[in-house]
């Protein structure tokens, strides 16, 4: 039998009806083995159909709804650093944003108003795909050295992803690669995905910039890439996206212990988010 195609919502329509909400995924620091951010990600939550993950959002067709979306995303991410800083964690906190709506994105007012006032905030980082930087290289790389400023990095999102030479990205200041989560499934035992993740985050080095791995899922790929000297990892193996207050409850349970070994950043992980390692 066929399956019945899982219903999609309007961005528009969960826009004007208040249904996002900002998730949170932890970042670990695989030199220092601790926490060391998180990345944010839009989330529907429908009165009906319940949370619904980005793949079930209609793409809009008008730049306004990305771009409304987008700062809703930016300003909940900049408020949450407070809360998270009250709860003691300071976290680098990490919001994608499409590159088409940047030129028309006051982020630079954004983030003057609505950015935390202690001295403790490590900033903004800004997550930009591969693709959509090398579509428009020199917007790009023009919007990123204006946002420094104001305390706002970008990562490179998917690195890997499209056809260019990942050399060719030096033309934007960039702080971090984010290596395509597709290279880095298998990089332990996938001769051809380890050689590219190994790469990158060469690459990454040779800029003054940091590797981060995205969707990492297993304690094989964990071990290969702090091997190869990558600096942060997240996905599934060390915690999945969750709502923001779930995230913090379950902060606040964490050990204080730092891990020491790929295993051990899974454990910590796994009692960072209350489960059985």
């Amino acid at each position: 039998m066929t399956a019945e195609p899982r219903p999609r919502i309007a961005i528009a329509e969960a826009l004007r009806n208040h249904w996002f909400e900002i998730w949170y995924q932890p970042k670990v620091d695989l030199k220092r083995k601790c926490l060391a951010g998180a990345e944010a990600l839009a989330r529907i939550r429908h009165p009906q159909l319940g949370v619904l993950p980005p793949g079930r959002f209609v793409p809009a067709f008008a730049d306004g709804d990305i771009a409304e979306l987008s700062e809703l995303g930016l300003v909940a991410t900049l408020c949450d650093w407070t809360v998270f800083d009250q709860a003691s964690f300071n976290l680098h906190l990490a919001v994608n944003v499409p590159v088409s709506v940047l030129p028309g994105l006051p982020i630079q007012r954004l983030v003057c108003e609505h950015r935390p006032k202690s001295t403790r905030w490590p900033g903004l980082i800004l997550e930009l795909t591969e693709n959509q930087i090398v579509a428009d290289m020199a917007l790009a790389g023009e919007i990123a050295g204006r946002l420094r400023a104001s305390g706002v990095t970008i990562a490179i999102d998917d690195c890997g992803a499209a056809s260019s030479a990942l050399a060719s990205l030096a033309a934007v200041p960039f702080s971090e690669f984010k290596l395509a989560r597709g290279w880095v499934r298998g990089c332990a035992t996938d001769a051809a995905n380890g050689a590219i993740c190994r790469s990158a985050i060469e690459l990454a080095h040779r800029f003054g910039a940091a590797a981060a791995a995205d969707g990492v899922e297993s304690a094989a790929d964990l071990q290969a890439l702090i091997a190869m000297g990558c600096d942060f990892a997240q996905g599934p193996v060390i915690a999945p996206f969750l709502p923001k207050q779930e995230f913090l409850d379950l902060l606040r349970l964490r050990n204080s212990p730092r891990p020491t070994t790929p295993k051990d950043v899974i454990q910590a992980g796994a009692k960072l988010l209350g489960r059985v390692a």
